[in-house]
Formats: structure tokens, sequence, C-alpha cells
């Protein structure tokens, strides 16, 4: 592969000057000087333009029907945007996660599309670090690789040594990138708005997409956004002893030049070199997995582009993240609508998921969700039936994508990232274990996410999970409980007080109701039982009415303990690591200074004066003939 050349671009001074995407200012500098754009527009329209011809006589012999003729296709594509230079690998980067725009078949080869180039001139690289950090080259290293160790589209990396012995690698930009990134931009904004405005098919506004992909691409070319990036996820993950993320030595960094920690590892993808380092490949993966999570659930900042080379496992069982600058943000919002979503997925409720879609920003207001429902159902229902854990995410995501292109979705640029992020990351597991899947992984952070957040939202969320109308699913409990528990960083104290919090929350309304309930039932169970040993012991004329031939019941060991709503909430939380029954007592001043238990305990008193009262008239005080006559049935409980 050869890069376009750049003769010509080095007039356009004022484009090497934009350090922010602005679609204005770009127009400004190309839009009156045609002779500036006839060789690029002659470089890219036209092998784009005899592809289209030749996809268009495809399409209407017929023969675009063949699956293997449209794969052939697809796969020209990505060849033809690759050669076109960085601009264009970039769109077609982000086209391959956008189900909304592109036919599945298409979506399969762009995500293939590889991020790299050959390298340029050493003497070029030499001379941007001097010109950027303002000093002779052997002045700011002790030592600096002359040739490239890695290339790709938009600069090259060089492997060297501070004064101080400090190994590092050094990220050298590709000398005119700026100027033909910004003329790239500006011709495929043009066509994109031409397609949007006379081509009909075309629901997804292109030109905002362009827009998103050239601010991204802006900020991947400034080296000093990406050194904050890298300092920014160092402290967000500073916590967890198995994340390194490389140092930044800022006295060496610059827009065009990046000095970072030299880190020495194997890509996860690599087995026999992982296995050689002594560490379990397994665990590596779950590492990643856990991290991803936490960045998109938690912090909204995750790496975007997390491929082989840019995740090393290290000696001491570290896993590194390299290569800052894709990053991406999800708000607080959309983090716990991405939550609800799941809960309504397990909970096979896809009307409210076809809502999450217009919430999360996939679908318009005014969308009818009629037909989409459906369409969800037929997706995920069948994928449901394995369990959640067992999901395969590309193939769902497969599926999912041909419902979006059916439908009227706008898939949402985060949206797009994330996808992108863990489908990457899914077939880097697969590389180490062919049966991972990437749900089964998440799962048990999504469990212990879901238990121990006090968002409101997500509180609602959890009783939406694990209530089914008026009943308690205990089953969605203990499976919630013993996902979370697989979670080496599970807060049993913080699990124990998040259960508290809900069962004396409004939601937790019908619980108390059904604790006060079962105690009521076993209470009264037990002093029936007991006022019948008790009678029984009296001569047979002494005995109430009710009594006599009434068989005699036995009575359970530790009945207030197999109660309906403890029995089973005591079993999970005997299988949580580290539970130990001292937790439940340190917590029973609390529980005594919660106004909710003290009005369950009059509620508890109300249900057994009442159960008394009709005992002492049904069971009581009335024969068993009398009862048979009536049609009365006696009862050990209500």
């Amino acid at each position: 592969m050869t890069l376009p050349t750049t003769t010509g671009l080095s007039d356009f001074t004022e484009a090497a000057g934009l350090l922010r995407y602005d679609p204005a200012a770009i127009s400004r500098i190309y839009a009156g000087h045609p002779r500036r754009l006839f060789r690029r527009v002659w470089q890219t329209l036209v092998p784009i333009g005899l592809f289209l011809v030749g996809v268009g006589v495809d399409h209407f012999s017929g023969r675009l029907a063949n699956k293997e003729r449209a794969q052939a296709r697809a796969r020209q594509c990505t060849e033809l945007l690759a050669s076109l230079g960085p601009a264009f690998i970039k769109a077609g980067q982000a086209l391959s996660s956008r189900p909304d725009i592109v036919p599945p078949l298409l979506l399969d080869e762009l995500a293939g599309l590889q991020d790299q180039l050959p390298g340029f001139d050493s003497a070029l690289a030499m001379a941007c670090i001097e010109d950027d950090l303002g000093a002779p080259v052997d002045e700011i290293y002790a030592q600096l690789d002359r040739e490239p160790i890695s290339a790709a589209s938009l600069g090259q990396v060089h492997r060297g040594r501070l004064k101080d012995g400090q190994a590092v690698a050094v990220k050298v930009q590709r000398p005119g990138l700026r100027e033909q990134i910004t003329l790239d931009l500006y011709i495929v904004r043009n066509i994109a708005s031409w397609l949007n405005r006379n081509v009909s098919l075309i629901r997804s506004d292109l030109v905002a997409l362009i827009d998103e992909l050239g601010m991204r691409v802006f900020e991947e070319m400034d080296y000093l956004h990406e050194a904050e990036n890298a300092e920014t996820f160092a402290r967000l993950h500073q916590h967890n002893p198995r994340i390194a993320v490389p140092a930044i030595y800022r006295q060496a960094t610059s827009r065009r030049v990046l000095t970072m920690e030299w880190i020495d590892g194997v890509k996860l993808t690599n087995l026999k070199a992982v296995e050689t380092l002594g560490i379990d490949p397994d665990d590596m993966v779950q590492v990643g997995v856990n991290c991803c999570l936490e960045q998109l659930l938690e912090h909204g900042f995750f790496h975007a582009d997390p491929h082989p080379g840019n995740l090393l496992a290290m000696a001491d069982g570290r896993l590194a993240f390299l290569d800052f600058g894709m990053m991406s943000e999800v708000s607080r919002a959309s983090r716990t609508g991405l939550i609800q979503a799941v809960v309504h997925l397990v909970n096979r409720n896809f009307d409210a998921l076809s809502t999450d879609f217009v919430t999360l920003g996939f679908l318009g207001e005014k969308v009818n969700l009629a037909p989409i429902v459906p369409a969800f159902e037929s997706v995920f229902g069948q994928a449901l039936e394995m369990g959640v854990s067992r999901m395969d995410f590309k193939a769902v995501t497969d599926d999912l994508s041909g419902v979006m292109y059916r439908f009227p979705f706008q898939v949402p640029p985060y949206y797009a990232l994330i996808i992108r992020s863990l489908v990457t990351l899914e077939g880097i597991a697969l590389s180490v274990d062919p049966e991972f899947k990437i749900l089964g992984a998440a799962y048990p952070y999504f469990a212990r996410r879901l238990m121990e957040d006090p968002d409101p939202d997500l509180r609602r969320s959890l009783r939406e999970m694990l209530f089914d109308g008026d009943d308690f699913r205990w089953q969605r409990l203990e499976s919630l409980v013993s996902s979370a528990s697989l979670q080496e960083q599970l807060d049993v104290e913080g699990l124990l007080d998040q259960v508290l919090d809900f069962l004396f929350s409004a939601n937790g309304g019908m619980l108390r109701q059904q604790l006060v309930d079962g105690l009521v039932d076993q209470v009264d169970a037990l002093g029936w039982r007991a006022f019948q040993r008790l009678g029984r012991r009296l001569p047979k004329r002494l005995q109430p009415p009710g009594l006599r031939s009434r068989p005699v019941v036995t009575i359970d060991n530790d009945p207030l303990l197999s109660l309906e709503p403890i029995q089973p909430l005591l079993e999970i939380l005997r299988e949580l690591p580290g539970f130990e029954p001292q937790l439940l007592l340190n917590r029973l001043p609390r529980l005594l200074a919660e106004p909710d238990l003290r009005r369950m305990g009059v509620k508890v008193a109300q249900g057994l004066a009442e159960r008394s009262v009709v005992r002492l008239l049904r069971d009581v005080l009335v024969t068993q003939e009398i009862r048979s006559g009536a049609g009365l049935t006696p009862a050990t409980s209500f």
C-alpha cells in the first residue's frame, strides 16, 4: 500500500495552522482555489466513481444478488478506502460501526480495515521533532532509533531513551498530514452533502457523520490532547493494580511529537508468549473486560480502539493500555439508559426496550415502534433462551445491524464506538478462548453495578428486574447476587447496605409487605401449633370444641428463619465470598432505627390480632361437624 502523494499540499499553510476541526474555515481555504483541488479530486473521485459504476452494473444485472459477488465488492470497497489515505481509512472505520447506514455485508469487511501504512523518511521525522520541540534531537534524547518500529495512518513510533536513562516510545506525526486530512475532509463532506440532497434512500445525516469524524481525527492529530487522555485514563484507574498506563513526558511532547514511557509486554493474542511470562491468558482477558466495563459504565470515559497492538500483557501480571488518541465519553444518563436497556432485555420486555432506544437517541420520538418490537423479539428472543451469559454478542449485533438498516435508526456516535470497542475486545478474547462470551464475562460486573449503585434510576431498574407484577422473583435476586459475587472487587458490606436501602425505600414497599405477610403467617402458624399441643394436654372434656379430632401438627426447626422472604435471602447471602453473620448483627442498630421497621411491627401485630379473632371463632369455638356443615375449611395457616 502506498500513501497518496502530498505534492501541492505544502502550499496550504492555512490548513497546517488549524488546531480544531472547523468546516467553515476549511471551506474558505479550499473553495476559492479550484486548481488546488483538482489533483486530489482526480486521485479520489475517479477511482471511487469507477467502483460505484461497477457496483451499479452488478446491481442492475442482478449479479449483486450473488453473495460471493457482493462479498467481493465489499472487499474491493475496503481496499479502495485503504489506498486513498488516512482520511478515507478513518471514514471507513467510522462506517464500520454504523449499521444504520451500511448494509451488514459491508460492515464485516470494513471492520477489518487496518489503520497501517508504510513509514516515512526518518530525516523528516527527526526534522519534525526538532521543529516542534525547539532543540536538536541529541539534546532531548540520549538515544533515538532513526528507523521506526511501527507506522500507522497518522504517524510512526521510534524507540529511544531520555537523558536520565528512561526508555521511551516517541510518536511522530506524518509530514503534511493536517493539510491532506483537511483537503480530504473537504472533498468527502461535499460528497456527503450531495448524497443527502439527492439520494432519498439515505436516512442518516452524512454531513453530521463527516463532521463527527473530522472532530475525532483532529483530536487524534493533536498529541497534546492524547497526552491529556492518557493522564486522565491513568488517574481514573490508579486504584486498579492490574492496569498499567505509560507515563507521559511533557518536556518532550508537543502537538506533533509524543514521548511516553516504553512498555515491555506481549500482545494478548500471542498465547505462547503470554504463557511464557507465567500468566494465565484467560485471567488477562477478564482484567481487560472488567476495565473496559468500568470505563463504559462508571467513568464514562473509554478507550475506543482496544485492538491487539494496544493491549499488552506485562511480566508483572498487569495489562497495559496504549494509544489514547481515540477516546470517547458517555454521559451519566446514557450509561444509566444502557443498563436499563439490559434490564428490559433480561426481562424480555421488548416494548420497554424499544422505548429505551428512543431515550438513548437511536430512534426519533415520532417513529412508529409497533413494527420494531417484533423485530427485537426476533433478534433477541432465541438468543435469550440460552441465557444472557451465553449470548453470542457478535451474532446478536449482526442481527441487530440488519434491523437498524431496515428501520429508521440513527446510531449515536458514542454507541458506534462502544460496539466497535466491545466487538474488538471480544475478538481478542476469542483468540484466547474460542468459547468466550463477552456478555457472560460482563454480566457479573453489570450485576454488581446494578446492586451497588445508589443512582435512583438504577434503583428503579433493580426493582423492575426483581419484581414480576406484585411477585418478588427470588430466583432473579439469587442470579444477580451469584453473578455479582464473581467480581473480585465485590463490596459485601456495601451490598448489604444497598439491600437494606432497597428494603426500606419507596420501591421496597411490596417486599416489606411480603415480609410482613410471611411473618404473620409463620408466627400465626407457630402460635396455633403451640395452642393445639397445649390444648391436647387438657382432659378431653375440657378441650375447646375445635381441637377435638384434629390431627397433631409437628413444629419445624427454626420456623422464623424458614420464612419465605428470609430463608432464600439468607441462602443467597451465605454464598457471598467474605459474608459473615456478624455483618448482619452490626446492622441491627440501623434496622431498629428505621421508621418503616416500627410500622412493619405494627402491621404484624394487627395481622396477628385479626388472625387470633378468626381462629377463636372458626377453629376453637366451632366443632368439626359444624364447620363441615357450613362448608368451612380449617387451616393451619392463612
